[in-house]
């Protein structure tokens, strides 16, 4: 046995050695009996040393508590670590307050911002779910934040985020990113589809990479797991103050007020949903239904309180050692409440896509030879590819065979594909895709009624009785599957966080263009992630820049009748001093006196203005339909 002091490692001998291998290792011991146990550790040396031991009891144990040797237990290094417990991992982020304070101040949004929440009816009492501030959640944080007298009449800001992998070249080796984005949720949805400033990249989250064994390994789950939620919550740390204190914000309108951050709606996919919620793979993170069953109406929903009481109950091996969400340590955030409704992952391309046209062509290939279920297939794609030419219709040449599905190409197909397969299949499989039709339409609306959602619930509860015929041809073992599971969760998450194309996947997706593919186009490609920064940066103070010079009136016209116009003034730009040409409010209509017929100069610049041409010609495109025998 070696003699130097470094030979117990961790440990001071062999007696602490043993108690954390006896207790944790052989006995599993829960925490409390640990410390009941460290407790006897102590009582027995005062008891050997006697009352004069002065502070024995305090230092005779060598842990105090239980995470004091779990701490311990976790600094132990193998002789030959992995990489991933050695590796540094680089995490690129912004000052999220700054992005949302510049997000707001932006005069662009003017018109597209919300300051309140508000409850919108109809002309027939229908209640009226659209943008954020419309659900009840912002309503109920609002009314919270009146109570307090310290941020009373305060302006709710929530951050809604989203956040999902991609793949920025294959060809080069599967570049990956995981981008984190935010917006602030006071902004309507249409600011937020836009192609514009309505959504912003904060962060690129690390991936580490491993072997395929590695990933399996349950360290490295666990490390995953903390480093991905530790990470989150650095993200939202700058804005931790400003959800218990006001802050001044300027807003789009110029005004000043008094601001509140809450964590807002989150934007993810299903495998990150699980990420974010901790939970295990297959089953709902929204309520506690079992994966053989998760449409059991009786399930209850997820809360923090009962994530807390189940891990003070019992010990971590029985409980899944797990790390909590990153929302658990920010007020006013759950984020089993938070996780919205995803139209286009659970929806248009998990259910309808990756679920009914692949059960329907598994059917068609179990109830027909092979050969003549692929001749049902071909005349199906025949029939798609035929549909003619109409406003709102996509001409699909191969069908639906097509090499790789986008979010447009599903919505397209889903107005056709029911025509095209429904005398290949039974009845109840055509009553079962058109309740998901009929629903997924509801869905999809800019502005839903309660009456509406009412109907939605109605063809759910259809399409989940029809459903079964999957199972009674033997097509599927079940229905019981996470993404159609959150249909129902549609039906209760629209009230609270407004129409679900506002918080949709398909806006970071679109994002992922302007924010991570195209900067790393201008990129070297080697080591390109902090070029992109760089580049996402400037990209983002042109954009602030060009805005401001707009709202000024200093871009109007081309470039060399304005510089022709500014010669005379030392270059300096011509400014609005309420007299002549320059008090002419160029976005005004002219006011109509009742002289319609009279011809007169209309406001406008007194310049010569500009024509911009299509850098390309349109195309027009000629469907030459085959006729086959």
């Amino acid at each position: 046995m070696p003699s130097d002091s470094n030979a117990w490692r961790l440990f001071s001998n062999r007696l602490e050695f043993d108690f954390a291998h006896y207790h944790y290792v052989e006995l599993e011991t829960s925490e409390s009996k640990i410390d009941k146990a460290l407790d006897h550790w102590r009582a027995a040396t005062i008891a050997a040393l006697g009352a004069n031991s002065g502070s024995a009891d305090a230092t005779s144990a060598p842990w105090r508590t239980a995470d004091e040797l779990y701490a311990t237990i976790d600094a132990i290094q193998a002789t030959n670590p992995p990489s991933w417990q050695t590796d540094i991992f680089e995490f690129c982020l912004r000052d999220a307050r700054l992005v949302l304070e510049q997000q707001l101040q932006n005069p662009e949004f003017a018109t597209q911002f919300q300051a309140a929440p508000y409850r919108q009816f109809d002309s027939t009492g229908d209640r009226v779910f659209s943008n954020v501030m419309s659900g009840d959640l912002v309503w109920r944080i609002a009314d919270d934040i009146a109570e307090d007298p310290t941020t009373h009449g305060s302006m709710v800001v929530p951050v809604v985020s989203g956040l999902d992998k991609t793949t920025v070249s294959v060809v080069t080796g599967h570049q990956e990113y995981h981008p984190y984005y935010i917006s602030a949720g006071n902004l309507t949805n249409i600011a937020r589809r836009s192609h514009g400033d309505g959504v912003i990249p904060v962060a690129f989250l690390p991936i580490p990479k491993v072997s395929k064994r590695q990933k399996k390994r349950k360290e490295f789950k666990t490390f995953a797991r903390q480093l991905y939620h530790m990470c989150i919550r650095l993200i939202f740390e700058p804005l931790r103050s400003g959800m218990t204190s006001p802050e001044i914000m300027r807003c789009p309108d110029g005004h000043f007020r008094r601001s509140v951050f809450m964590i807002g709606p989150v934007i993810a996919d299903y495998p990150e949903q699980v990420w974010l919620a901790c939970i295990v793979q297959g089953w709902c993170p929204q309520d506690l239904a079992k994966p053989d069953n998760l449409d059991n109406p009786t399930a209850t929903r997820r809360t923090h309180g009962k994530t807390d009481c189940l891990i003070s109950s019992y010990d971590r091996k029985t409980i899944w050692d797990s790390f909590g969400p990153f929302t658990h340590s920010f007020p006013r955030a759950d984020i089993h409440e938070l996780l919205a409704p995803d139209l286009l992952r659970q929806v248009i391309k998990g259910t309808f896509k990756d679920h009914l046209v692949s059960w329907i062509n598994e059917y068609i290939h179990s109830v027909h030879p092979t050969n003549r279920a692929l001749e049902i297939i071909e005349d199906i794609d025949h029939r798609i590819s035929a549909v003619p030419s109409y406003p709102g219709l996509r001409w699909f040449p191969d069908g639906r065979n097509f090499a790789q599905w986008t979010g447009d190409d599903s919505k397209v197909l889903m107005k056709v594909y029911l025509a095209a397969v429904i005398d290949y299949i039974p009845i109840e499989m055509s009553q079962c895709l058109a309740s998901f039709l009929e629903m997924c339409y509801i869905f999809q609306h800019n502005a839903i009624t309660t009456s509406a959602l009412k109907q939605a619930k109605e063809h759910l509860e259809d399409f989940h009785r029809y459903c079964e015929i999957f199972v009674r041809t033997g097509t599927r073992a079940h229905c019981s599957l996470p993404r159609q599971h959150a249909l129902g969760h549609f039906i209760t998450g629209i009230p609270e966080v407004g129409a679900a194309n506002g918080l949709c996947s398909s806006i970071t997706e679109s994002r992922h263009i302007t924010a991570m593919k195209k900067p790393w186009r201008r990129s070297s490609r080697f080591n390109a992630l902090f070029q992109m920064l760089k580049i996402i940066v400037r990209l983002h103070k042109l954009s602030t820049l060009h805005q401001l010079f707009k709202n000024q009136g200093m871009l109007h016209g081309s470039t060399s009748m304005y510089m022709a116009l500014t010669a005379d003034n030392n270059w300096q730009p011509i400014e609005k001093n309420g007299e002549g040409e320059g008090d002419v409010d160029y976005d005004q209509e002219p006011e109509d006196d009742g002289r319609k017929e009279d011809v007169a100069p209309l406001g406008g610049p007194r310049f010569a203005s500009s024509v911009s041409l299509a850098r390309t010609r349109r195309e027009s495109f000629s469907i030459v339909q085959k006729l086959t025998d």
